[in-house]
């Protein structure tokens, strides 16, 4: 399967910049973000892809908006794919906000309150991965599926740690990482 961490989001830009938490709830991208999108459509415009999963976060779903626009297929939003809980930025839109914004998408099937409340641990997001693996590791399109998330996720999943808009062939029959590294 195909990973591709969201593009620069503010909160990435301003973090990046201060080290502090810029207290932006469930952030956009930014226009790099947005050419970071563009660049990962471009690459995977010659992959035969049968679905995409992407995160509910706002900069996940416009990171997704290229690739859905160049490939017609399935898109499932899925919640447990989200980042870790540990910033603002983790705090996410109710599924009504998000059809608004994101009419071509089905929001239905989430929960009000999606994202984790409070802190979430290391390995609240390490078993999420490994479900998550676990699942891809038994359909028969893992091969051809991208998933568009986020850096704690990927990490976990992984044991790989993504810049924004970076992309990663992977395969959920791989064994888990044996500790991933949460300072990179």
């Amino acid at each position: 399967m195909f990973l591709l961490r969201h593009g620069q989001s503010y909160f990435n830009l301003h973090f990046s910049k201060h080290g502090v938490d810029p207290g932006i709830e469930d952030p956009e991208l930014t226009p790099l973000g947005i050419e970071q999108a563009a660049a990962a459509a471009k690459h995977m415009a010659h992959v035969a892809l049968t679905r995409i999963i992407v995160s509910p976060f706002t900069r996940a779903l416009q990171t997704a908006q290229p690739l859905v626009a160049a490939h017609e297929v399935p898109v499932n939003v899925m919640h447990e794919v989200r980042e870790r809980a540990i910033f603002v930025c983790d705090i996410g839109s109710p599924p009504q906000v998000l059809e608004a914004r994101f009419p071509h998408h089905d929001f239905a099937h989430l929960p009000s309150q999606w994202w984790h409340a409070g802190g979430e641990t290391a390995a609240e997001t390490v078993n999420r991965a490994t479900a998550f693996r676990a699942l891809m590791a038994a359909r028969d399109d893992s091969a051809t599926t991208l998933l568009v998330s986020h850096w704690a996720f990927i990490l976990a999943l992984t044991g790989v740690s993504l810049a924004n808009g970076e992309l990663l062939e992977y395969d959920p029959k791989s064994k888990a990482p044996k500790r991933a590294d949460w300072n990179s």
